[in-house]
């Protein structure tokens, strides 16, 4: 019961659970406990039985815990076979850029606490640990910040006990994993400046926040930065943590998904300097896939530190066998990832990094943040248990020790501005900028929660105390609404899970030989925005890798396909490897954009030679403009006025016997319908109307029907008169105009019944013919019931061929003027004509096919003009002498 009475002197605070669970206990357990706790004498007042190497304090009302990363412990292994040395070696190995984080939470201290706005009467102090990136010291030292003081006695309040309200940590997720499983249990803000772990629910809402963006949205970000740059080739390096696996299975389906494959996929092993030979190996198999890759876009994802890696995986010397760097690769890291040395990398070349594409948190300057890094000395910091270790690290230098017999002194004056970038940077970096705001975030939280408690009359002096009694799980309500503008001008404020509303921004490494470097902001992905407009990038801002002259780099399978071509898969390749095929007839592919396959242009396009483009298709007929129209107008025209002149000629001549002897009825019937026939060819010509449509077919049929009975009923006259002159004959009666009127009557209503059908049942109408042409809309006539043009086209022939039948057979009867060869030989051109009408049709498209009807009318109709009428125009003009009866008579007589 001593030991009881000994623990009862402390206040237990343990939370509900840790009751729960002390009450449940079996006596044999607690029994056991109790021992253990009289053995250790564990009890208010006692000192931590480690310490730790390196911590700094400041006072204050109220105190901010912050579990660090800037330091790797070198430590003197302990095996349980034999006895350990008396005293364990640990040696810190520092990442210097990291000292940055501890200053900015101390500036940020020190401006609010000179700020009368924020927190007035009230000062903030911290209580800084490192984590030395080990889980067993990261639960160590975070049970120390909820401990009494120096002492270390987890879950209990002794004597004085410091106000803490919360904690700031850590850089790595797993770090943040470790804390957040600590406070948790006691419902006190955690302030991550890493990136999010796997948490829990109840940690997620009640006490965790992230300073940094959702990493979804970096993993959003890295897909539109290949498809911007359309980098569809890469590989992928990631740590082997819990992180790294995550990774992976969160970005591999969408980088399939949106066209992106990977020639190589690995996992490299974790930094630590217990596994060194491993690193080796993997650094010499990585080397041979970095050489070897056609890649030439790397995606490195990795932890805070993951730089260092980097940096140690790219620096081969000749004894280790390499024959020459993996030169024009570039480098697309992830936020998590700043640039760091350790102190062996000193003098190690940094120009691999040169050109590399970053996201980083984004990051703005406080105002007077350079002038504090400026005066930061060992002297002006004696509290300050890191700065003497990250002192000579990063100067290469060893404090005043009589041990000290080689190597450079630090005289505690060096300047911060003179370190190169690789080992400091002067400008706040994304992590910094994290704990100056997560700083600023507590202190406004705490200012409102303390400004809801005063009341109208002013606080008594007496009630101070009382007053400062902040609980840090009633923190959170005023977390979650809080909301201000930094010194820097930005603006801070967490969403319903706690995460700070900010996107990323993107950043070009420009790398120079006196290892400095600058950090370029080329883009930004901002949050505010739909994921397919939320990267914006200045592409002119970037400064390529030497290898590619400045060029956009190229990361590709294969070269894309050219405007005109398809890719065709390779088999047993991945998917964005491929052959270029050219695209079929009639399709075309009009971006290098490795298109899966060819498409059509739109009905009114059609493919340029190339098929790379889709031209607008001309709109085209037979039209009074072009010199095709123009010319069978004309022509149409001349042999209309050359009708005229001959029907004149036969008018004005009708007495005589030339005329007389060919029927005059008869001559004048032809000679109208040819004056018809040349005439309706014009219908042809000009854009298509619906009135133009119903008539030129129709007109066609009917008036050569006309003329081509016409020269039927001739024919037949001439073999009619010629049996009339026998003696006895009986067909002498049958020779007059009734017959031929007869025969052209009859030979017109036949066509006239077949165009009346055509028009009732399919008539003609205007078409705007989009496929016949390759580059051209024509503009037409559509027939309406093909079979029914051809009918008409039939009748013709069907007359055409009568006639050059009869006339044919009757070439040798007498006659005075041949007048039965004349008619057999027009008929014959005219056949002819049609004839070779049928197949130039058929084989001729658009206006050429307009073109070859018109000419065919023409050639036809000119035809019985020239072959019946000009040799009786010959006697009549040139030789009128032959024109009397005698010659009549006597050439009868001849003939007989």
């Amino acid at each position: 019961m001593v030991v009881w009475e000994e623990m009862e002197e402390c206040v237990f605070t343990g939370k509900v659970p840790l009751r729960i669970g002390i009450r449940m206990m079996s006596p044999l357990f607690l029994l056991l406990l109790l021992r253990a706790y009289e053995t250790h004498n564990v009890k208010c007042g006692h000192q931590d039985p480690q310490p730790p190497l390196h911590s700094y304090y400041q006072s204050g009302d109220f105190i901010i815990g912050t579990i660090a990363s800037q330091a790797f412990l070198l430590s003197t292994s302990v095996a349980f076979d034999e006895k350990p040395p008396e005293t364990l070696s640990e040696d810190a190995i520092v990442v210097t850029n990291n000292y940055q984080h501890i200053l900015a939470l101390t500036f940020a201290m020190k401006e609010i606490n000179e700020n009368s706005q924020i927190l007035p009467n009230v000062t903030l102090g911290f209580q800084i640990y490192d984590s030395y990136s080990s889980g067993k010291r990261t639960y160590h030292r975070t049970l120390q910040l909820t401990s009494t003081g120096s002492m270390f006695v987890p879950n209990y309040k002794c004597d004085t006990q410091d106000n803490l309200i919360a904690v700031i940590g850590g850089l790595y997720s797993e770090t943040s994993q470790q804390i957040a499983d600590i406070l948790g249990i006691y419902n006190i803000p955690q302030f991550s400046y890493g990136f999010a772990p796997v948490m829990t629910e109840s940690h997620k809402v009640l006490s965790f926040y992230w300073m940094v963006p959702n990493e979804a949205l970096q993993h959003m970000g890295i897909v539109q930065l290949l498809l911007h740059f359309k980098w569809t080739w890469i590989g992928l390096l990631a740590d082997n943590q819990e992180t790294g696996g995550r990774f992976l299975q969160n970005m591999l389906p969408v980088l399939s998904h949106n066209g992106i494959c990977f020639d190589f996929i690995d996992i490299y092993p974790h930094l630590s300097f217990d596994n060194i030979a491993e690193l080796f190996a993997w650094r010499t198999e990585i080397y041979d896939k970095l050489w070897s890759s056609t890649v030439t876009s790397i995606v490195f994802y990795g932890e805070a530190d993951a730089m260092i890696f980097l940096r140690f995986l790219l620096h081969q010397s000749e004894a280790e066998g390499v024959r020459q760097k993996p030169t024009g690769k570039v480098w697309l890291l992830t936020a998590q990832m700043e640039f760091k040395s350790l102190v062996y990398q000193r003098n190690v070349d940094i120009q691999d990094i040169h050109g590399a594409i970053s996201f980083a948190i984004h990051s703005s300057e406080p105002r007077g943040f350079q002038q504090f890094l400026q005066s930061r000395r060992p002297s002006s910091a004696t509290d300050d248990g890191f700065i003497n270790d990250f002192w000579e690290q990063a100067f290469g230098c060893l404090f005043s020790d009589p041990a000290n017999e080689e190597g450079d002194t630090c005289t505690g004056e060096e300047g911060l501005e003179s370190l190169p970038g690789a080992f400091f940077e002067m400008s706040m970096t994304g992590s910094s900028y994290s704990i100056y705001n997560a700083v600023y975030a507590i202190a406004h939280a705490a200012h409102a929660m303390l400004s809801s408690r005063v009341k109208s009359r002013a606080m008594k002096a007496r009630e101070r105390g009382k007053f400062l009694k902040l609980q840090h799980w009633q923190l959170h309500h005023f977390l979650k609404r809080v909301s201000f503008n930094n010194s820097a001008g930005d603006k801070v404020t967490f969403d319903h899970n706690g995460e700070v509303v900010e996107g990323f921004d993107v950043i070009n490494w420009v790398t120079f030989p006196n290892q400095s470097f600058a950090r370029v902001k080329v883009g930004k992905l901002d949050v505010q925005f739909p994921p397919d407009e939320a990267l914006s990038i200045s592409e002119d801002a970037i400064v390529w890798h030497s290898f590619f002259h400045q060029a956009r780099p190229l990361s590709v399978c294969n070269d894309n396909c050219q405007p005109g071509y398809s890719k065709k898969k390779k088999e047993g390749k991945p998917f964005c490897c491929y052959d270029c095929i050219r695209c079929p007839e009639g399709k075309i592919s009009d971006k290098e954009a490795d298109m899966a396959d060819c498409f059509q242009c739109p009905v009114d396009h059609y493919p340029n030679k190339d098929q790379s483009a889709c031209i607008a298709k001309t709109v085209t007929f037979l039209s009074y403009e072009e010199i095709l129209g123009t010319s069978l107008v004309i022509l149409a025209l001349s042999f209309f006025f050359i009708t005229i002149v001959v029907l004149g000629t036969f008018i004005q001549h009708h007495k005589t016997p030339l005329v007389r002897a060919n029927n005059r009825n008869l001559t004048y019937i032809l000679l109208s319908s040819l004056l018809l026939c040349f005439l309706c060819a014009l219908l042809f010509i000009g854009q298509p109307q619906k009135v133009t449509c119903l008539l030129r077919q129709i007109a066609f049929g009917m008036v050569f029907s006309v003329a081509v009975s016409s020269v039927l009923a001739k024919t037949i006259m001439v073999v009619l008169a010629f049996m009339a002159t026998k003696p006895g004959s009986r067909l002498r009666k049958w020779v007059g105009t009734r017959v031929t009127n007869s025969v052209v009557l009859f030979c017109f209503l036949v066509q006239a019944g077949i165009c009346t059908v055509w028009l009732a049942t399919s008539p003609p109408f205007p078409e705007i013919d989009l496929h016949s042409m390759n580059d051209k809309i024509v503009l037409g006539c559509n027939e309406g019931l093909p079979t029914m043009f051809y009918c008409v086209l039939g009748y013709m022939g069907f007359l055409a061929i009568a006639s050059f039948t009869v006339a044919f057979l009757a070439r040798r009867l007498p006659d005075s003027f041949n007048e039965s060869k004349y008619i057999t030989f027009s008929m014959l051109v005219f056949c002819s004509v049609w004839l070779c009408f049928i197949p130039a049709y058929l084989s001729t498209k658009g206006k050429y096919m307009v073109a070859v009807e018109v000419f065919s009318i023409l050639a036809s109709s000119a035809g019985l003009l020239g072959c019946i009428f000009f040799p009786k125009c010959y006697i009549i003009w040139l030789r009128p002498e032959l024109n009397n009866r005698e010659h009549l008579i006597t050439r009868s007589n001849w003939a007989s």
